[in-house]
């Protein structure tokens, strides 16, 4: 374990290097080349990982490293440390394996892009930032990382900052993660005037020993999760990550689906000893979760942008994650966050192919007709279509499945119907993109379809990798509930199963049975939207939306949720910002000083030419 000293603080420093690097001299010397450096960089933190894993294998206690002291004051001493444990290398790996095949793909994506060395810089700080989020020791070196991810993604979702759209979207991303990152920061307050620390160690052994209130740690609990709502985007923070398509494709893929927005899973995973020991709190994570799960997956309905349907899926997908939190399914959690990465990555990454083969297009209304076209494209794009709807045997089927039957066996009977519902949902809308964009007769602009090319090496390579994981990286987690993976994750999570009383009985007849109904629903949905978009594709959706008009505005609009923000929260900020202009700064402040000054001219023109001895200054 002695190289681990070496090599943990590498992993993060190699990416922070070739931001270093291509930042200052990408401009002039490595212009064209600017994809070398971050690449290398990545790839070389994908090897140093791999390693961590193999070495914290079997291990029941987690390796820190302590750099220097961070903050040394009085009471308050927190150290900048590193720690790797099983949920940690899970992390890296995901982060590294997955960033480094979108850093390969962003070479054929962007390479005319003039901004090109800026965007890897930018990309290389983000893997950075989220490193040393999964790396961190304690609460606090968390935060930081936690911050760091939310200014790199304000820098990528506005990288065409030239563009209206793009400009306000990393706005609005910024200022919805500020709420959610509010209450995280009264969460890590609270915990440090509670116990006392902010090492992770040290909270969880104070937690599991008892002493502290149940209002309390369920006022932790919640704090916490309230920056979770915003980083990984669930109802009501949910708004800005739709909007931050407007970013390059590639950091959809990376940011969007891959790794930030997990950042808010992986830190209620992380501190799963806090929400064991507060179920309240539990009850509301699993009931938000399933709220957004079938909210996000309606509007994914009728949406037209080929990466919004994309955005929404995601959404909908992280509300699985943290249905499974709600009900202690902990691994199962972190398991679906991991084949999520290999199929989402997919779908965007899939989805810029179609784009860059379509010079731009990204409204499916305006394709048709491509699978003999761009067959790489295609049939990577299923593979994903199909792990992410749950049909066995891809990835999803297996973590998907997973959760829904921890929250049934669990006696969360509502929560696994609405989360049946959603996977209907979302196996319609998935391959209504699939038949809309790949299927049927072509509906591109002449001048478009004559361009139509299929992608280069550098980015269907990434697609085929990713295919081949969304097929095969489910079986890590056979048989539920005690396949390879959750054992491997078993020393995290076991404290936290002591106080819930968790024990795992294996694969049942019941699990069976939850497989085949989860399944057949899947099915179903593919079948329903083969019907409406490959049998019918003219009259058949038209005639649906025509019968539920007033339904198929509101989810069309997003059921209006930025339009209620606009007409309640940001008129009356707005609003009561003029207000307190007007009345308190010009009215009072500068009405005071401006009074004072008004005060002097009146007693000096009263005293100068009236009393003896006055005077008058004439000009």
């Amino acid at each position: 374990m002695e190289d681990m000293n070496v090599i943990v603080p590498l992993i993060p420093a190699l990416p922070l290097a070739a931001f270093i690097v291509t930042l200052l001299v990408g401009r002039w010397y490595i212009k064209d080349a600017a994809h070398w450096i971050p690449i290398l960089a990545m790839a070389a933190s994908l090897v140093l990982s791999v390693f961590v894993w193999w070495n914290i294998r079997g291990e029941e206690h987690p390796f820190v490293i302590e750099l220097w002291r961070w903050v040394p004051v009085g009471d308050f001493q927190v150290p900048l440390a590193l720690m790797v444990d099983q949920l940690t290398s899970i992390m890296l790996l995901v982060v590294t394996g997955v960033g480094t095949l979108i850093f390969i793909y962003s070479k054929g994506y962007m390479h005319d892009d003039p901004g090109y060395y800026r965007f890897y810089a930018y990309m290389s700080l983000f893997a950075f930032s989220m490193l040393m989020l999964v790396m961190s020791a304690n609460y606090l070196l968390l935060y930081l990382g936690w911050e760091a991810v939310g200014l790199c993604s304000y820098y990528l979702i506005g990288f065409y900052y030239h563009k209206p759209s793009a400009a306000s979207a990393g706005k609005k991303a910024f200022i919805t993660n500020r709420v959610g990152d509010f209450g995280f920061g009264l969460g890590v307050m609270l915990i440090f005037v509670t116990l006392g620390t902010l090492n992770y160690t040290e909270v969880f052994e104070k937690v599991q020993a008892g002493g502290v209130g149940e209002g309390t740690l369920m006022a932790i609990a919640l704090l916490l999760f309230m920056g979770a709502m915003g980083k990984s985007a669930q109802f009501p923070l949910h708004v800005w990550l739709p909007d931050a398509m407007e970013g390059p494709t590639p950091v959809s893929a990376l940011i969007h689906a891959a790794t930030m927005v997990t950042a808010g899973v992986y830190m209620v995973a992380r501190s799963a000893v806090i929400f064991a020991s507060a179920p309240d709190a539990m009850l509301v994570v699993g009931a938000i979760g399933a709220f957004t799960a079938i909210f996000a997956a309606t509007i994914g309905i009728a949406q037209n942008d080929i990466k919004r349907v994309m955005a929404y899926s995601t959404v909908s997908q992280l509300g699985y994650m943290f249905m499974a939190l709600g009900v202690g399914a902990w691994a199962a959690a972190i398991f679906h966050l991991m084949t999520h990465a290999f199929f989402k990555a997919l779908l965007f990454l899939g989805s810029g192919s179609v784009i860059h083969a379509l010079s731009g297009e990204q409204d499916m209304r305006k394709m048709g007709g491509l699978r003999s076209r761009i067959p790489y494209t295609y049939w990577t794009l299923v593979a994903a279509a199909f792990a992410l709807a749950g049909v066995f045997p891809f990835a999803g089927f297996w973590s998907k499945d997973e959760i829904l039957g921890m929250n049934f066996k669990d006696g969360a009977y509502v929560v696994w119907l609405v989360g049946l519902v959603a996977a209907f949902i979302t196996a319609f809308y998935t391959f209504r993109l699939i038949f809309m964009t790949f299927w049927g007769r072509s509906r591109m602009d002449p001048e478009v379809e004559h361009h139509v090319h299929e992608s280069p090496w550098s980015m269907i390579g990434p697609l085929v990798v990713l295919g081949a994981l969304s097929i095969v990286g489910g079986f890590l987690g056979f048989p539920p509930e005690n396949g390879v993976f959750h054992k491997f994750l078993e020393p995290v999570f076991e404290p936290a199963n002591a106080i819930l009383g968790v024990h795992h009985e294996g694969f049942a007849p019941l699990d069976l049975v939850l497989m085949v109904v989860s399944v057949v629903v899947a099915l179903s949905g593919i079948v329903l939207a083969y019907w409406f978009y490959v049998v019918r594709p003219d009259d058949l959706p038209q005639k649906a939306g025509a019968r539920a008009r007033v339904l198929y505005r509101a989810i069309f609009n997003k059921w209006y949720i930025d339009e209620i923000y606009d007409a309640t929260v940001i008129r009356l900020t707005v609003d009561g910002s003029r207000w307190l202009w007007r009345v308190v700064d010009a009215g009072i402040i500068d009405g005071a000083v401006n009074g004072i000054g008004r005060l002097w001219d009146l007693g000096g023109a009263w005293c100068g030419p009236c009393r003896p001895g006055g005077y008058r200054i004439t000009p």
